[in-house]
């Protein structure tokens, strides 16, 4: 960062110079077992360039305000700061994803984290089951002593909190229903675990906590339960080798999560005819894209349960399973677990 300061420098004035970005491209990325990378080329946002001059100002903005979030010992949201660019620049901007834009490129300039510069993750997750939580202030949870409810995932991403947990296992779940329906039957006093769920595509609060629990709990396997779909294997994806958009911060959010299901063999086993449903075109655009992927060249199991997808032409939802009664989705997952039924 001391470097990138002093280069604005040129015979001790300010110039206004070109920002140099690691790219986060397709071409400039790599993957492997420790997660998608990216490599050396960079590129240039130039603010004399034509349409460059928005995006450039808005990297500058971002560090403003990081600047003057360090300064107080204060923290905002994605969502936060784009509010705050909105009132103060609102002809620079027109959606909350120029503002994400933004950041992963100051990320990028800085060649540091979002958390260093006092970003927080929008967390919408929660986590259940064997897990004991000691805050920073002292606060203890106990995180299957919560009756019918659960414990919100931080949206602040220095984890300073103590974990202690008697688990063996951790459990992802894609949707909140099924989360709600764990919770109920508290099935994590009969398979000791960690349930946790992030309500669909995994935000970075979550990705986060779970590094964490990984990190802390490195004998515990982690398994992911989600629909038979492109959209699940991609989740999967997400928490296990992170994305290219992100390239630069990945190490810090993937873990090894083993797809426990719902696969190929579950559908097509204990999912009724009429629970089935046709692929789109999104969900064929997004299977051929995962077969293209790096991250999955050296995953032939994660690729052939695609294909068969797209052979088959159909996909199905957890909830199917309940056509074999409510209790029978509890007996689904011990049954895996204990078979070591996963990939």
């Amino acid at each position: 960062m001391k470097l990138f300061l002093k280069s604005l420098m040129v015979e001790n004035d300010v110039a206004i110079k070109p920002l140099s970005l690691i790219s986060r491209s397709e071409r400039n990325a790599g993957a492997d077992e420790e997660g998608v990378y990216l490599m050396d080329a960079t590129y240039e946002k130039d603010f004399t360039v034509r349409n460059s001059g928005k995006s450039f100002f808005l990297v500058w903005k971002v560090m403003q305000i990081c600047y003057q979030l360090l300064g107080i010992g204060k923290q905002a949201t994605q969502r936060e700061i784009f509010y705050n660019i909105l009132s103060t620049s609102s002809s620079y901007i027109t959606s909350q994803n120029q503002v994400n834009s933004a950041i992963q490129d100051a990320v990028a300039v800085l060649l540091c984290t979002r958390r260093s510069l006092g970003i927080l993750a929008s967390s919408k997750g929660a986590v259940v089951g064997r897990l004991v939580i000691k805050e920073h202030g002292g606060d203890t949870v106990d995180c299957s002593n919560l009756g019918s409810s659960s414990y919100p995932i931080s949206a602040d991403m220095n984890m300073k909190q103590h974990f202690y947990s008697d688990a063996r296992y951790i459990l992802v779940i894609e949707k909140d229903a099924i989360f709600q329906r764990l919770v109920e039957e508290r099935f994590f006093l009969k398979v000791p675990c960690i349930i946790m769920t992030a309500k669909g595509f995994p935000d970075l609060a979550s990705r986060a906590l779970l590094h964490r629990l990984h990190q802390e709990f490195p004998s515990m396997l982690i398994f992911a339960l989600v629909d038979w779909n492109p959209a699940g294997l991609a989740i999967i994806c997400t928490y296990r080798f992170g994305s290219i958009r992100m390239g630069l911060e990945a190490p810090r959010y993937v873990c090894d999560v083993k797809w426990l299901g719902l696969r190929n063999r579950d559908a097509l086993t204990y999912v009724p005819a009429t629970a089935f449903t046709s692929l789109t075109d999104r969900d064929m655009t997004q299977a051929r894209s995962l077969l293209a992927s790096k991250m999955l060249q050296n995953h032939k199991q994660y690729k052939q349960e695609i294909l068969e997808m797209l052979t088959f032409g159909q996909k199905a939802e957890i909830e199917a399973l309940y056509a074999h009664g409510y209790e029978f989705l509890a007996k689904f997952i011990t049954k895996k677990i204990v078979r070591q039924d996963f990939i």
